[in-house]
């Protein structure tokens, strides 16, 4: 396949995970008949204003989920972030599962960087690491003809990460996010062009929109860019959405041949 049609979901994710399930379930079936190849879902799509270790306790049904909605809808389902619980430590792991067309889950990656920030909105301040431990290993999986690299919201702003992940033959990069509406009108949308620019890769950025249960607000305008930075689609500020584009590994290919960038590095390691 050297096309791929993604689509990205936007949500304002809850406390109730069936609820914010459905919901999702519901956008998804609306578009069935378009031949989804890859569907991203935002960092805590299933739940989000809540205790960390509810949505854990959950983490099982949300997987049987992600598996059905995947062989149901015949795509490649990318899923945000769901807590997994870790037995040696006794916390989660912010986890990105990715589930085959046959409803398989083929691999997962563990956020590597956790939002310990202070950040001028109603919530304030934010430690992940209250509840989670960093992954050690960046992830990719395989989709046709392209190779998707795996990532999870506050790694957007650790550029080596994303280097790594196309050295290592990246040609799409996923970042399922929950940005915030103060950082993310500053940052997501420079952000995400940069690491479709600089790495000339397609960017699938599916972000959370509106206000959660706990103060938070999501800054939404979830993304599809191009490895030209152009936005090829792109959601509202608020509220659900489901956004699509065909991805063209051929013009991939060909802003590479033409631009070599990639080829042109002198720092190396």
């Amino acid at each position: 396949m050297s096309r791929l049609k993604a689509a990205v979901v936007q949500v304002c994710s809850g406390l109730v995970v069936s609820e914010n399930l459905a919901d999702i379930e519901c956008q998804l079936m609306t578009h069935r008949r378009e031949q989804m190849d890859i569907i991203v879902l935002p960092e805590c799509f299933a739940m989000l204003g809540g205790p960390q270790a509810d949505a854990a306790l959950q983490a099982d049904a949300i997987r049987e989920w992600m598996a059905s909605t995947a062989k149901t809808l015949g795509s490649w389902l990318i899923g945000g972030s769901v807590p997994v619980y870790n037995m040696d430590d006794g916390r989660n792991h912010a986890s990105c599962l990715v589930y085959s067309p046959e409803g398989d889950e083929v691999t997962h990656y563990n956020k590597m960087h956790l939002f310990d920030a202070e950040v001028s909105d109603s919530k304030g301040r934010y430690r992940e690491s209250d509840d989670f431990i960093p992954g050690s290993a960046p992830g990719l999986v395989t989709i046709g003809a392209a190779t998707v690299g795996l990532s999870i919201c506050y790694d957007l702003r650790f550029p080596e990460l994303y280097r790594t992940l196309v050295a290592q033959g990246a040609t799409i990069l996923t970042v399922p996010s929950a940005f915030t509406k103060v950082t993310g009108a500053a940052h997501w949308e420079v952000l995400l062009k940069a690491r479709a620019i600089e790495n000339q890769c397609y960017v699938l950025a599916a972000n959370q929109a509106g206000t959660h249960p706990d103060g938070r607000q999501t800054y939404g305008h979830s993304m599809i860019i191009s490895p030209w930075g152009d936005i090829l689609a792109e959601g509202p500020a608020e509220g659900a959405a489901v956004i699509m584009a065909e991805l063209d590994l051929d013009e991939l290919a060909k802003v590479r041949l033409q631009m070599p960038c990639l080829n042109h590095r002198r720092l190396i390691q």
